[in-house]
């Protein structure tokens, strides 16, 4: 880095730092910079920053938003020089290093990190978005927690009307970390959790099925540690089904090649894309979206841009660094060390992500780790589940945080009770009056053409005579 390539160091004043987004590495780069001779800008559209490892817990009704998340100001508060601003940037202008945000607003820069990570992609079938959510934010956890707990509330209400109620089927469509978690918690809460609160209906006969399109769920895992998986997930009464490639999702039902699986709730868990603005830096991306980065983290030919976190594509050793949490966390401390060299006016460091492992929760006292660091071990079961807890506990930003989420999981695990099953917004329920056949019985059969539940495309019950035809 010369003195040429960033005007900032050439005029002897302080570099402008323009960070977009408040996720992982947005906050770590941010940290890391308040200690150098700096002035920052974090810009994100929301005001706080959200635990995503954990929003699933808020999904499935066992921590409250405000446990998870934590206002951006507040984290960043401490240091002078840095502020906050609640926008959203809508053109980057790399000549004139400028970018335009929202409000109308434009801010200049001498470095630009962005790092505005990841949403859903539903692979060109947006329309899905609306019948399936999935979970990025704080308003996707909260409006899976309204639909999982209203389906539950319009079974009881219709069973005490008219005697019956249509099977209580759960559909989870993709089994990577994001699908297990989800599914295995509404297990746990059919299960456990809500097992004595309804008089009309028994919770505990809720089918929960995972569909995941690939020959084996966690295929990012070690293949042992994906069979544990499908062992702890079967022990909680979930049905995985893989090479089970969904063609279609509708109110009240999907559609896996021509067999129709009727769904009360249906959530998405099977892709993710970047964020749009990668695409906006007018530089190349894959087939994601994802800028393609050096070794030092900037698309090709812009030394003053870094990115970083899901939005970044960036491989070691032959393979892309995952888009998850603890190489963003990284990402962000390396281009605050970066920024430093460059003020010393010595080389920048490459970026090395270093891997201490990964680990995906199941349901209670049910987990799967593959640890790197400090040793190499895989581990299923109530062992990785502690240290997933531990883990997770530690990394929570904020000691309130800390002490209010050990102790709803501590309430939780003895008391058997959730303290978070609160339905607000809309009390229609997507799909609910779709619902065919409701004198069906029910089954936890395997998946195949003749099960109740199931139809085929023409949304007859399907049977064996459909099949070979």
């Amino acid at each position: 880095m010369t003195a040429e390539l960033i005007p900032a160091i050439a005029e002897k004043r302080r570099p402008r730092v323009l960070i977009l987004g408040g996720g992982f590495a947005g906050l770590h780069a941010a940290k890391g910079l308040a200690r150098l001779p700096v002035d920052i800008t974090v810009v994100d559209r929301r005001n706080h920053h959200t635990f995503q490892p954990l929003l699933y817990q808020v999904a499935l009704a066992v921590l409250s938003p405000a446990d998870i998340a934590t206002p951006i100001r507040g984290i960043l508060r401490k240091h002078k020089n840095v502020e906050v601003l609640m926008d959203e940037a809508i053109q980057i202008d790399k000549e004139r290093r400028a970018v335009k945000m929202k409000s109308g607003a434009e801010m200049e820069y001498d470095y630009l990190v962005v790092a505005t990570g990841s949403t859903h992609s539903y692979f060109g079938h947006d329309d899905w978005a609306q019948v399936a959510p999935g979970l990025k934010t704080v308003e996707d956890a909260t409006e899976i927690r309204r639909r999982v707990l209203l389906a539950f509330e319009l079974a009881e209400r219709q069973m005490l009307e008219t005697g019956s109620h249509p099977p209580l089927n759960f559909v989870v469509i993709g089994g990577g970390p994001t699908g297990v978690e989800l599914a295995g918690a509404i297990s746990d809460i059919a299960k456990l959790y809500m097992r004595h609160d309804f008089r009309h209906i028994d919770p505990a006969k809720a089918r929960v099925l995972i569909l995941e399109g690939g020959p084996r769920i966690l295929a990012a895992y070690p293949e042992d540690l994906s069979k544990k998986a499908v062992e702890q997930l079967n022990a909680l009464g979930v049905e995985v089904h893989t090479g089970a490639q969904v063609t279609d999702v509708q109110p009240g039902y999907v559609v896996v090649g021509n067999q129709r699986l009727d769904s009360v709730v249906t959530l998405w868990a099977a892709g993710v894309q970047a964020s749009p603005l990668g695409k906006l830096l007018g530089v190349e991306t894959d087939r994601r979206g994802c800028v393609m980065v050096n070794a030092t983290l900037n698309p090709a030919g812009h030394p003053e841009i870094f990115v970083c976190g899901d939005l970044a594509h960036f491989e070691q050793n032959g393979k892309q660094v995952p888009g998850v949490a603890q190489p963003a966390m990284q990402m962000g401390d390396h281009v605050a060390r970066m920024i430093e060299q460059d003020l010393k006016g010595t080389a920048r460091s490459g970026f090395h992500y270093f891997d201490k492992g990964d680990m995906a929760t199941i349901g209670r006292m049910a987990a799967v780790a593959k640890l790197e660091w400090p040793f190499k071990a895989h581990w299923s079961g109530f062992m990785a589940w502690i240290t997933w807890l531990s883990i997770h506990i530690f990394f929570l930003i904020g000691f309130r945080n800390r002490i209010f989420v050990f102790w709803e999981w501590a309430w939780t695990y003895f008391t058997f009770t959730h303290g978070a099953r609160l339905i607000t917004g809309s009390q229609v329920l997507p799909g609910w009056s779709e619902q065919q056949g409701v004198e069906r019985e029910e089954t936890n059969q395997p998946l195949d053409p003749t099960s109740p539940g199931f139809r085929n495309h023409h949304g007859e019950v399907a049977t064996p005579a459909d099949e070979k035809r």
